[in-house]
């Protein structure tokens, strides 16, 4: 049977599933076609039931509940994780009343309306109104142009930011960790409930052992996760694994359930 698969070409996605994909576990007869993309290219086609299993934000899942179902394993959860909003500016001592009013005047780059960094955003600065959503590798270079004022970053321009002379306003993980007192959900993997049940539970089984796989052989860089990306530095890529890839992308558990569930009570709202 031949499922096809969404995830993203980022590190911590093709390290969780090269060894699905690539068979080095036994698939025990599922096949995958798969297709990388973006994240928020993956929202849209989940909003239009196009992939049978795939990768999305969270931000996006409460208007899947009724289409999708959330797998326990291969997501990207926990706390330290979040994405950041960024400025080419020195802005120092900011209190939070002065930030809130220099965000809601100003331009800001979104990954993504469907994204968690959106919604991550949207609750830290419910206000701003000047928002401009791009693909989320366009974003640094949008903010260093003056294209905008101020971006929402995320994946590996965490780790390269500061080497482009950006400055950090605000983590909004931190923000909502604080207020919450939950890790972030950040991405989840989704099964169509046009799959059977039990195919849909081994593809789970099958997500996990290829993230257990991957981990046992770290921190070997495989080919696969380095030629989708060819622009990333080795330690680049290992610091992005080590930072979305932990016991959360194994098995939610029920701290991470919760922490979702939490979530979506409020995105929904």
């Amino acid at each position: 049977m031949k499922l096809t698969l969404g995830f993203s070409p980022c590190p911590n996605d093709t390290f969780i599933f090269d060894a699905l994909v690539n068979h080095k576990i036994d698939t025990e007869g599922l096949l995958f076609d798969v297709q990388l993309e973006d994240v928020q290219t993956l929202n849209e086609w989940a909003l239009q039931g196009k992939l049978d299993v795939s990768k999305i934000s969270y931000g996006v899942y409460p208007k899947l509940l009724n289409s999708y179902t959330l797998l326990r394993s291969g997501g990207a959860l926990g706390k330290g994780v979040g994405p950041l909003l960024i400025t080419k500016h020195e802005i120092d001592n900011t209190t939070h009343e002065e930030l809130q009013q220099l965000v809601t005047t100003s331009t800001i780059a979104i990954p993504g309306i469907n994204t968690t960094a959106h919604f991550l955003f949207s609750q830290a600065f419910p206000n701003a109104k000047q928002k401009q959503f791009m693909v989320f590798h366009e974003i640094e270079d949008a903010v260093l142009s003056g294209k905008v004022d101020a971006g929402v970053i995320i994946h590996e321009n965490r780790f390269t930011y500061q080497q482009r002379g950006l400055t950090k306003l605000i983590d909004l993980g931190e923000y909502w960790e604080e207020t919450t007192g939950f890790p972030i959900p950040l991405g989840g993997i989704v099964a169509h409930k046009r799959l059977d049940i039990a195919i849909a539970q081994k593809v789970d089984v099958l997500i996990r052992k290829s993230v257990e796989y991957a981990f046992a052989n770290y921190p070997l860089v495989t080919d696969y996760v380095k030629q989708h990306s060819q622009e990333m530095s080795e330690e680049v890529m290992r610091q992005h694994i080590d930072l979305y890839v932990n016991n959360y992308s194994v098995d939610l558990g029920d701290d991470g359930l919760k922490a979702v569930e939490q979530f979506t009570r409020i995105a929904s709202a």
